[in-house]
Formats: C-alpha cells, sequence, structure tokens
C-alpha cells in the first residue's frame, strides 16, 4: 500500500522530552502500514541515537537517518522531505505530539481538496495561538482570502510533491524566522489550503528545562537581516496596496514593534535596546510605509512614533503603561438552556493601573482620541492621536480552554460597542453581550473532554488584545443558576464553580476534581406525589440526557447497619429525578435514611431524607419533604400518560400500520400523534 504520510521530526539530543512525541505517534488512528515517521537525527551526543534505532527495530514504519550535526533543524527537515515517500508530508519538533486521530484527519481532509498546505488545529500551554486562524474548518482558502499569514509555524502537512516542484526548502545552519520565510515560501503558490479547526491535532509543550526551540535571546542584526528575506518575499509576490501593506502590517506588528513592547523591552539594558533600534529602525524607514502604519491600532501607533523617533526611554516607559493595561469582565447573568449550553451575559472593557481605572478616550469636536493622560510620558504636550476611524474596531471574544491541555475552542458570542461619558470629555468604550458556553459541542465539534474548563474573554481595541478570565466581578445572586447539570449520552456531570480565590468561573466536566454532592447539599430535594417513589434533584438536565445508575444507601442509627438499592437517574422537565425502587425486600422493615452516591462509592454520599420501609419491603418517602409544584406535576403526568399511550399503540398497531399502503400509514400516525400529543 502506497504511503500516505511522512512525518519528519528533526531530532537533537532531547531526552525524556521526546517520548509524548513517539507515544502519540503509535497510537495514531491511521494504520502502520499508511504513514512513516522519519527520524532525522542531526548528531545528538545523548542517548537517544541508540534508543531510535532500537525503536525503529521494533516498528517496520520508524526510519531513523543520522547526520552530522548542523546546529538547527532546516537541514534535518529538508532531509527529510528528500527521503519522504508519503504523498503528504507533516513536520513535528520532537518535544511536540500530536493528538490521535490527527494524521488521518489531515490527510483525509488534504485528499478530498487536492490540498498543497493543511492546517491542523493547535494547543500551547506557553506560546501564543493565532486561534483566529481556527475558527471554523475550510475546505480550501489561499493566502488571499484567509489570514494564513498568522499561522508561521511550520508544523503542518504538505504536499510533499508540491514543495519539491516549487522548491520550497529550508535555509540550513544557524539563523532566526526561518520558519517564517519557508511558511511565505510555501503560502504564496498554494493554490490550495484547508484549515482543519474543528479537531485539535497538535501539541506545543513546555519543558520544565525552558530548553524549547526558539527561546534563546536574539541577536538583533543577525534576527532583523533575516527578517529582511521574508519582508523582501512578501515584496516579490504582491503589488503595492492593501493587500502588500496588510502582510507587511503584520511583521512590523509581531517581530519589530513586538520586541520592543512589553514584556520584552522591560528585560533589556541601555545596551541591548540600543541594538536594536539601530537594527529595526532601518527596516521600518524602508518597508513600512503610511499605509502600513495607518493600518495599525492607536496605541500601536504610539510605539511606531516613538521607533522613528529612536525614543528608546519612551518606548520602555510606554510598555511599563502597556502592562498595566488588562482586559476587565463583568458577569452579569448565567443559566442553562433547554438545549444544554450555558448562557451568560456580561460586559467587557480595556483598564490600565493598579486601581483598574478605564483606558479613556477624549472626544472634542466630533472626533475620538487616545487621552492625553495615556501618552503624556512619551508625546509632546498637545501632540493627539486621533483614533475615530478605529471606533468600531472594539471588539469581544469569548472562549472555552482546558486548563490543562491548553485546548481552547470558541464560543458563540454577540457584543455591541457603547461609548460612556465619564466627565470632561473623557468616555471610555464598554462592550456588552452575550455569549453560550457548550460542554457538550456544537456543530463540527463533539464534547469537550474531562477537565477544567476555564471561561475566556479576549477584548480587543486601540491595537491591542488582552484576555481576562469571568466571573471575579459579577452581579450579586448571578450563583443561583449555576446549578450542575448531567448532560450527554452517557451523562456526565457538569458542575459551574467559581474557583477560590478568585472567583473566576470554571466548568468541571466528568469529575474532574469536583463531586456533585457537595454542591448539591444546600439545594433543595423535592418530592414527587404520588405512589411511585420519585425525588427531583435541583441538577439540570435535558430530553437529551440518557438515563444514569446509581446507588441509594439506606441506613440506620440503631445497629440496623446500611443497605444498597440500585436507582435510575433520568431526566424529567429539566431536572434529574430518582426513580426510588417502590419495593427493597432484602431491607428489614423500619424507618431508614436515605441517601444518593451521585459520585461513586467511595465519595460522601447526598443525604435525601427518611424512607419507610414496610413489612412487605414496599418503600414510602417521608411526608415531610416538600413537594414538587403541582403545575409541573400536571404537566409531567400529562407527559407520562401520553408516552405510554405512544408505546402501546407502537406495540399493537405497529405491526399491522407497517402492512397498509403509504398514503393510509401517513394517515394512521398523523390521527396517532393527535391522540398523544
Amino acid at each position: 500500500m502506497s504511503i500516505k504520510v511522512s512525518v519528519i521530526i528533526p531530532v537533537y539530543n532531547p531526552g525524556k522530552y521526546i517520548q509524548p512525541c513517539i507515544d502519540s505517534l503509535l497510537r495514531q488512528t491511521l494504520p502502520a502500514n499508511e504513514f512513516e515517521v522519519l527520524f532525522v537525527d542531526d548528531g545528538s551526543t545523548d542517548d537517544s541515537p541508540a534508543e531510535l534505532d532500537a525503536l525503529a527495530e521494533k516498528h517496520p514504519h520508524f526510519r531513523v537517518i543520522h547526520i552530522p550535526n548542523s546546529g538547527w533543524p532546516g537541514k534535518p527537515r529538508n532531509i527529510g522531505v528528500g527521503e519522504a515517500r508519503g504523498e503528504y508530508v507533516q513536520f513535528v519538533d520532537q518535544d511536540d505530539y500530536l493528538a490521535s486521530d490527527a494524521l488521518r484527519r489531515l490527510y483525509e481532509m488534504g485528499h478530498r481538496n487536492g490540498s498543497d498546505i493543511v492546517i491542523g488545529k493547535v494547543a500551547s500551554n506557553f506560546r501564543g495561538v493565532p486561534h483566529g486562524v481556527f475558527k471554523a474548518d475550510r475546505e480550501k482558502c489561499t493566502i488571499h482570502d484567509a489570514p494564513l499569514y498568522d499561522s508561521l509555524t511550520p508544523h503542518k502537512m504538505f504536499r510533499t510533491e508540491f514543495l519539491r516542484e516549487n522548491k520550497i526548502a529550508y535555509p540550513e545552519g544557524k539563523r532566526r524566522l526561518e520558519d517564517q520565510l519557508y511558511m511565505m515560501e510555501a503560502y504564496f503558490p498554494a493554490k490550495v489550503v484547508s484549515i482543519l479547526g474543528s479537531y485539535t491535532c497538535y501539541y506545543y509543550s513546555r519543558r520544565d528545562d525552558g530548553q524549547n526551540a526558539g527561546s534563546a535571546r536574539i541577536v538583533p542584526s543577525g534576527y532583523y537581516g533575516n527578517l529582511r528575506e521574508v519582508l523582501d518575499v512578501v515584496m516579490a509576490n504582491t503589488e503595492p496596496g492593501d493587500f502588500r501593506d496588510l502582510l507587511l502590517r503584520r511583521f512590523y506588528r509581531v517581530e519589530m514593534l513586538g520586541r520592543l513592547s512589553e514584556p520584552s523591552v522591560l528585560k533589556y539594558d541601555e545596551a541591548y535596546l540600543g541594538e536594536m533600534l539601530e537594527a529595526v529602525r532601518p527596516l521600518a524607514e524602508e518597508y513600512m510605509g503610511e499605509g502600513v502604519r495607518g493600518g495599525l491600532g492607536g496605541l500601536t501607533r504610539v510605539r511606531s512614533t516613538l521607533l522613528d523617533r529612536g525614543d528608546g526611554e519612551g518606548l520602555v516607559r510606554f510598555a511599563r503603561f502597556g502592562s498595566s493595561v488588562k482586559g476587565a469582565t463583568r458577569l452579569e447573568t448565567a443559566e442553562w438552556r433547554p438545549d444544554g449550553k450555558l448562557a451568560v451575559t456580561l460586559s467587557a472593557r480595556l483598564v490600565h493601573g493598579e486601581n483598574a481605572e478605564p483606558v479613556r478616550l477624549l472626544r472634542r469636536d466630533g472626533r475620538f482620541y487616545l487621552h492625553p493622560e495615556l501618552v503624556q510620558d512619551v508625546l509632546e504636550a498637545g501632540e493627539l492621536v486621533d483614533v475615530t476611524d478605529e471606533m468600531d474596531q472594539f471588539r469581544a471574544e469569548m472562549s472555552l480552554r482546558n486548563r490543562e491541555t491548553a485546548v481552547e475552542w470558541p464560543c458563540a458570542a454577540e457584543f455591541t460597542s457603547h461609548v460612556e461619558e465619564l466627565g470632561d470629555g473623557a468616555c471610555e468604550v464598554v462592550l456588552r453581550g452575550s455569549g453560550v458556553v457548550s460542554p457538550q459541542g456544537v456543530k463540527g465539534r463533539g464534547p469537550v473532554s474531562k477537565g477544567f474548563w476555564d471561561i475566556w474573554v479576549s477584548v480587543r481595541g486601540l491595537g491591542l488584545v488582552r484576555k481576562a478570565r469571568l466571573g471575579s466581578d459579577r452581579v450579586a445572586g448571578v450563583e443561583t443558576g449555576l446549578r450542575p447539570a448531567l448532560l450527554g449520552s452517557p451523562a456526565r456531570p457538569v458542575i459551574p464553580y467559581f474557583t477560590d480565590p478568585h472567583g473566576n468561573l470554571t466548568l468541571d466536566v466528568a469529575r474532574r476534581s469536583k463531586k456533585l454532592a457537595p454542591y448539591l447539599e444546600d439545594r433543595p430535594v423535592l418530592r414527587m406525589p404520588g405512589n411511585r417513589p420519585e425525588l427531583r434533584l435541583d441538577v439540570f438536565t435535558r430530553p437529551k440526557t440518557a438515563p444514569a445508575r446509581t446507588e441509594l444507601v439506606l441506613s440506620s442509627g440503631d445497629g440496623g447497619g446500611t443497605h444498597v438499592v440500585s436507582a435510575e437517574i433520568r431526566n424529567v422537565a429539566d431536572r434529574a429525578h430518582i426513580a426510588v425502587p417502590a419495593r427493597a425486600k432484602s431491607v428489614p422493615a423500619g424507618r431508614w435514611s436515605l441517601a444518593a452516591r451521585l459520585d461513586g462509592e467511595k465519595a460522601p454520599a447526598l443525604p435525601l431524607g427518611t424512607v419507610t420501609v414496610g413489612g412487605n419491603g414496599r418503600l414510602r418517602l417521608d411526608d415531610t419533604l416538600p413537594v414538587v409544584d403541582a403545575e409541573l406535576v400536571r404537566t409531567t403526568l400529562a407527559k407520562r400518560r401520553k408516552a405510554a399511550l405512544r408505546r402501546r399503540l407502537g406495540v399493537v398497531g405497529g405491526p399491522v400500520v407497517r402492512r397498509l399502503p403509504a398514503p393510509a400509514r401517513k394517515k394512521l400516525r398523523g390521527l396517532a400523534a393527535k391522540l398523544t400529543g
């Protein structure tokens, strides 16, 4: 069988940090005879060459290529591409790892679209991730209609012949920004790029020794000499105009102004800052014209101005201010919707300083400016920064992020911006909106995994992006609607809670740490009237929540011991109901305390009340338990009667109806629907 994918991994003295990578490759769902793994050992001096050779002996689809040390990943990657037998190649770094279904999904997407490049969603616990690239799956796009320029790491799948035909190769030897150069050289000729945003394929992992690639301090002259090569690729493949300015602006913001901003510039000594300015300013003058600069946000334009003036001290002062700018959120409401999504309303804004003062604007003669107090330490008196044209660019986005794996999913949310007056011509922009959090997944994405899922809000404006947790500032009483939930099939607990001590909203999914019982201790347990013993818990459920089993514990304080019976938990009118067994023949007659092991045998059980067991084993709930609302009872009983009627009609009439002609079947089914509601 032909090889579908060649995975290329440059290796140099990885030690223990390569093991997660190896494990992830051994777990791939793509059959082993359909992909190969090429470890290109760049002259390692530790035990890894021998260990990889031993691994290759056990697994025929693993190969190891040994080369003299080149000092950088470029040459090993080029050799890997040259040796690859796969239709596609996938680059992976030695201290990263793939999700188990990554190769299969990426290959299938690329193969069906004839893609030159396939980009899989990534997660990272230490480096920035361009979440905007992965908002949705895109079967076909190019650099002209998608923000591919925000994803310039090489950990993607490439059609092998595409790389070879276009002579796309890494520069070899020690250098900087080789990934940016490689990706820009690849994006321009790529006719089809596909994006898999609905499945996290690639995980960047922080090493506990701090030796991740790219962590060393840059040498300004070399770094910006290499950046010039990248900018020249942009210039050679674009015409003057908006598109060229868009691409150049990305490098101006990130590699140039970004390294003259917080937190980096605050760590520079005077001599190193001088080196940075000496290296950056010529590039800014040569490549970054008014079209590039004019598209920057207001606060970023201040940095650009300071760079033009060679004002290193001003850049440091402004970075101190920038480091104090935060996103601030206020949670106003939170409650479960019938579809199993958590709906929230909130506000968000930018603040700065220890007292979280608003990032003020100045309104004057129908125009908006950065308030002079924000720039008084870096710009001349009376020098105003006009931000009128970017007032409609304030944005907020909401996401759900796994605290441990760093997987992040966008949440559907809508915000509107409001200019609120602060007096004396000062004002601020406040974003107000609503959103939904879906632990059970949305179109194109399944349920979230077990774990702690934090709700984050990104606040964008004036050229800044600041992320903030949601919940620490909240309206009093919002906790009322945040009851625990049982969702999905099989049913999983989803427990919303506020963290201690910061008070941020988190969802514990599938008992990562939190248990149901403690969160129900102060919530009511209600009794359904009638002969059938049934209890209603203050746990949110929905019709699609699968029934679950739990153990009920009957205990006696007079030496009668304990007895355990099984019971079903099911959805009734958006709450979890425990159907208590009508009889417990093995339990002696008497009065017993009743509790439910909602969290397993070893966890504390939830007290439910008392129950009386008759001589025939019949259970009767204590009449002192509060009863469910009468209207809810009537509605529930009516639904049960109709459900029973539907079952009886199906059993009795089903075989007969199936023999009838189609028109008659349609009429009878319509009549049955009217009878059963």
